[in-house]
């Protein structure tokens, strides 16, 4: 309105300035609103929709097109910023099932993103220093939400784990690696949480490339995920051979249960990266 006031010039030309300084004006204050409103955490969309998305194009029977989705991270970048969003007073009014889906959520998008922030890599183990890890390594930008950043363990370790205490969650996190459970194509999802987590036991369990049981010599050849966590299966179902057996083929689990005698060996983990 200054250089409005200021401007030489036919009456048109002064009045065209004005209008333009109003409606330039309006925008930032528009914008500025806007900016403020993002601040305080707008509705989280616990459909996952974005997330959802960028599993569904990049993610093939457990495997990621890391490097289609490096050229095109706009909805993974969309789907963090959302979770960075959330305020304390939001997450306190969500469901076990709501605050559970969007830890898990939380964990695989922003191991995918590690991934990307480094790729090409041929593993995880290749990021973070000698002395840290990858799993140490301190990047996860939830400052409003926990007051501070954090790393993969903080959210496996400190929140999943310790505040769920539900052994399923092991099936469900993925740490880009094929020693992994198979990231599944599809977020994960308050209404249908417990359908989906009782899949990737079943899916895990039953893959004969991490987990198999040989009656032969009454054996079961298990996934180090059973050893590194093996207090969290024996708690839930007493044993590490029960709790396999609440998720493997029907005639392996009766076998199982009927011979007290199982022994366990554990396989080696593959820490190649899970890309395709």
């Amino acid at each position: 309105m200054i250089c409005a006031l200021r401007c030489r010039g036919p009456r048109r030309y002064r009045l065209t300035v004005l209008l333009m300084g109003i409606a330039v004006t309006g925008g930032f204050v528009m914008e500025t609103g806007q900016s403020s409103a993002a601040s305080v955490g707008g509705p989280f969309d616990h459909t996952h929709a974005l997330w959802d998305r960028v599993l569904s194009e990049h993610v093939h029977n457990g495997f990621v097109n890391y490097a289609g989705l490096s050229r095109q991270r706009f909805e993974l970048d969309r789907y963090l910023g959302a979770l960075e969003r959330v305020t304390p007073e939001q997450y306190r009014s969500w469901s076990r099932a709501e605050q559970l889906a969007f830890w898990i959520n939380a964990y695989n998008a922003y191991t995918v993103r590690l991934i990307l922030d480094h790729y090409p890599v041929k593993s995880i183990k290749e990021i973070g220093r000698f002395w840290k890890g990858p799993f140490r390594t301190v990047f996860i930008p939830l400052e409003r939400l926990k007051g501070r950043q954090l790393t993969l363990e903080d959210i496996e370790h400190g929140i999943l784990r310790k505040e769920w205490k539900e052994p399923r969650i092991h099936f469900a996190i993925v740490c880009a690696s094929k020693g992994c459970p198979a990231l599944r194509h599809e977020a994960y999802r308050a209404p249908v949480l417990e359908k989906q987590l009782n899949e990737a036991a079943q899916q895990f369990v039953r893959d004969a490339r991490k987990n198999r049981y040989e009656a032969s010599n009454r054996a079961l050849y298990l996934s180090p995920i059973f050893k590194w966590f093996r207090g969290d299966f024996e708690q839930e179902a007493g044993t590490v051979a029960g709790y396999v057996a609440r998720f493997a083929d029907p005639d392996v689990a009766d076998d199982i249960r009927g011979n007290s005698e199982v022994r366990i060996e554990f396989l080696a983990y593959d820490w190649s990266l899970n890309g395709s």
